[in-house]
């Protein structure tokens, strides 16, 4: 039996992302990729469990893991997202499913491995069988962004839009980590302020929240609200942010306080901000991070 800190699963994709000046660049993705990559970057044990139709296995060879901690079953269906940005901050954007993956189900996580953490990775309502988060949180911790919970794909055009989770009061009690943007937050909650949203969260019964923004990420733990800004200086690798953020935050949390967690994980993102792609530093160039801008 392996054993793992952090069992991520989700569709590694291929996004074919727009700038607002209409350049185009296609490119590996998924919170799958971004999270493995940031989570293994500061030095932890993380498994990769995807999904896609083997004519696409030359995706695989994106992530920044060793071979023997990617899981992938092959199936019908892979999944493509075309990103429209507005914005040179790539706030506003419109996403198009162009196809979607199969959906996960149990018989995907393999016999052989456990984790302290199974991370849902999810990109679009559907990607998980019903009863997944259950019968993962009987196993370890469950981490769940809920990215994959309110973004939906319209069946005929693909458009891709938000609606509130109508699980969520169900669910949340399963969940030791959720992690939101400021937007997602608040059709969950109803209220724009950070910090009263993650408050209502946990009341609802996910015990730890991360919540990420363009100027900082917060995090709450039940007991104290946490912030720690985004120093990143320039934004060409905005794409996975919140990926990253997450997976740095959970493998941290499972040897430091939310507070030291939260610093590391928004160094790592930070930086990763700065680079197209997957995070490809070290544990020693974020501590340098630190050190120069935080410290």
């Amino acid at each position: 039996m392996k054993h793992y800190e952090s069992v991520i699963i989700g569709h590694i994709t291929e996004d074919i992302n727009i700038d607002h000046e209409d350049n185009s660049v296609r490119i590996c993705g998924g919170a799958v990729l971004y999270s493995s990559a940031s989570a293994a970057a500061l030095g932890h044990k993380v498994a990769a469990v995807t999904k896609l139709k083997k004519e696409d296995a030359e995706r695989l060879a994106q992530f920044r893991l060793p071979q023997e901690d990617i899981y992938v079953s092959y199936c019908d269906s892979s999944t493509t997202i075309r990103n429209k940005y507005y914005t040179a901050d790539k706030e506003r954007r419109d996403c198009v499913c162009l196809s979607r993956g199969t959906p996960f189900t149990l018989d995907d996580l393999p016999a052989d491995i456990t984790g302290d953490i199974y991370h849902f990775a999810g990109l679009i309502y559907g990607d998980y069988a019903d009863g997944m988060i259950e019968a993962c949180a009987a196993k370890g911790a469950v981490a769940v962004d809920v990215q994959g919970c309110l973004r939906h794909a319209d069946p005929k055009t693909g458009d891709m839009y938000f609606e509130d989770w109508a699980d969520k009061q169900k669910l949340l009690p399963y969940i030791t980590y959720l992690k939101t943007d400021a937007a997602e937050a608040e059709i969950l909650t109803g209220t724009a302020d950070r910090a009263e949203a993650a408050r209502i969260l946990h009341g609802w019964g996910a015990k730890e929240i991360l919540i990420t923004h363009n100027t900082e990420v917060l995090c709450f733990d039940g007991k104290e609200i946490h912030t720690c800004p985004i120093k990143a200086r320039n934004l060409s690798g905005r794409t996975g942010r919140g990926d990253t953020t997450f997976a740095a935050y959970l493998t941290e949390r499972l040897q430091s306080d939310p507070a030291t967690a939260l610093r590391y994980a928004t160094a790592t993102v930070s930086l990763k901000m700065e680079t197209p792609g997957a995070f490809k530093g070290t544990r020693a160039d974020v501590e340098q991070y630190l050190k120069d801008f935080y410290d």
